[in-house]
């Protein structure tokens, strides 16, 4: 029996947390290389710490991406997300670069070499997508109001709107459900840096309007459960009080744990990747099946080997919600869309630069841009649905 009332969280961080650093530097090069050459192959990893940027991976692509190129990468991310502190300097840290060339066994299987088909999957692996009707863009409500409360205080913070906070910053938000639905907050918690001469109540009293204009009217959690730096204190803050690395906020990318993940993180890896590509697939496909109407919630699963073009396994699952069989939404959507690994880059047109943008606050439920970054978002599938199957 599907429960109907009940409390669920999720959690977002901004892009100057450090393991958001790493996953934006490691796909700002992923960019540098597809922009350059599109069939570039990029699985790039970042560590950030005190005053220290560490890259390490394999990649197939043009000699242009050079060390030095990648290096200079690094800083100009740095910059952008505002570290100018002591401990952490866009210029003064240091940058080491281990990056080497991609085997050349997984060549064989993702580009095709003797009797290897072309297109194969760079690695095996399960990637799922989800959807659900709670907001307009059909995400989990938690994990949507966790992003956009860090989402507008950075913009706020770039403006100059608000003064006195830092980078690095933490959201949290539970939600009450009844009879499946969200109805109102029981507790919110966000931890932001912030400067050395900045109390816990006057950081409180900047936060508190952001929560308060994102939250849907009437959805403000009671004053004793909005909590904002629990500690009292958040001077000390990004690679300086935590060690980054690329791809550790798995969750906070996909769904914040209202959907299975199936482990791999996107960041750093181009889309020949099945951990990136097919997952962005199934979002699609999961978004598509929803907003044709055919459920209310919908995951989607799928399976790949390495170096094998066709996916091994395809699963629906409605959630009790379907006005149709799942059985039947898997065949018809694997004859609307060609499942391989070269079939989704060339339906999302993956190979594209588009991956910096994606690293910070979630890479789902996001709207379409015209150069086609987060073409995964489109509904454009939702026609063919409904003529397949209703």
């Amino acid at each position: 029996m599907i429960r109907s009332s009940y409390l669920f969280t999720s959690e977002s961080v901004s892009s100057g947390h450090p393991d958001k650093i790493c996953d934006r530097i490691s796909d700002a090069i992923v960019d540098e290389f597809l922009g350059t050459m599109g069939t570039s192959k990029v699985a790039l990893e970042t560590l950030v710490t005190t005053n220290l940027i560490i890259l390490s991976g394999e990649v197939r692509g043009p000699d242009s991406v050079t060390v030095e190129r990648m290096e200079e990468i690094a800083r100009e991310i740095v910059k952008k997300i505002g570290y100018e502190q002591e401990s952490f300097h866009w210029q003064k840290a240091r940058v080491d670069v281990y990056v080497h060339q991609q085997s050349p066994d997984i060549e064989i299987g993702v580009d095709g070499s003797g009797s290897r088909a072309a297109g194969g999957a760079g690695d095996q692996g399960i990637m799922f997508g989800y959807a659900c009707k709670e907001t307009d863009i059909l995400m989990p409500a938690p994990i949507f109001f966790a992003h956009r409360i860090l989402k507008k205080l950075e913009e706020a913070r770039f403006s100059g709107a608000v003064k006195g906070l830092g980078p690095d910053a933490k959201s949290q938000v539970t939600l009450r459900y009844e009879d499946g639905q969200p109805v109102c907050a029981t507790s919110v918690v966000v931890s932001t840096q912030h400067d050395e001469g900045l109390s816990q109540e006057e950081v409180r009293e900047i936060v508190r309007p952001f929560v308060e204009d994102i939250l849907p009217s009437g959805w403000m959690c009671p004053d004793d459960d909005f909590y904002v730096n629990p500690t009292g204190r958040f001077v000390i803050g990004g690679p300086e009080g935590d060690c980054g690395l690329t791809g550790r906020k798995i969750i906070v990318d996909t769904y914040g744990g209202a959907a299975p993940h199936g482990g791999g993180a996107f960041s750093g890896k181009d889309p020949s990747k099945v951990d990136r590509s097919a997952a962005y697939a199934a979002r699609y496909l999961a978004k598509n099946v929803v907003a044709a109407g055919l459920a209310e919630r919908c995951t989607i699963q799928i399976s790949y080997g390495i170096g094998i073009p066709k996916p091994l396994s395809f699963y629906v699952n409605f959630h009790g919600t379907g006005i149709v069989g799942e059985s039947l939404v898997e065949a018809s959507l694997q004859s609307l869309m060609d499942l391989s690994p070269l079939g989704i880059r060339r339906h999302l047109r993956l190979d594209l630069p588009i991956y910096e943008r994606t690293a910070a606050y979630g890479h789902f439920g996001r709207l379409p841009d015209d150069d086609g970054g987060f073409s995964w978002e489109r509904t454009d599938l939702v026609e063919e649905i409904r003529k397949a199957l209703l």
